[in-house]
């Protein structure tokens, strides 16, 4: 008989630069970020194949931007992933800010070291 699984639980993991989802125990994705600027800038988004299909990745970012928000920190969206969450959820739009070319030049930089 399959057990359920249990609430999926996400986790800001702030040594790495991520919110971590976990179902089970087992890390099932991630969504990156480097910040600047009282600006909370996510950039890449993934779900282990795994674990695909199960609305996880909403999970995550819903609950990482909530995180943003309860930080008192704004969302740059340059992960397409969060960039597409955001114009579904019209909720974070007061906390969202434009991705600009000097914030790609950043994060490039910011990314290498």
């Amino acid at each position: 008989m399959n057990q359920p699984a249990t609430t999926p639980a996400v986790r800001r993991v702030d040594a790495r630069h991520r919110y971590e989802i976990h179902v089970d125990g087992v890390r099932a994705g991630l969504t990156a970020y480097r910040d600047r600027d009282g600006r909370r800038v996510f950039f890449h988004t993934e779900i282990d194949d795994a674990f695909a299909g199960q609305g996880l990745a909403s999970v995550l970012v819903r609950e990482a931007l909530s995180d943003v928000r309860t930080s008192g920190m704004r969302i740059v969206p340059v992960c397409p992933y969060v960039a597409k969450f955001l114009e579904k959820h019209g909720e974070f739009a007061d906390i969202t800010d434009p991705v600009t070319p000097e914030v790609l030049r950043w994060l490039e930089t910011a990314r290498a070291r």
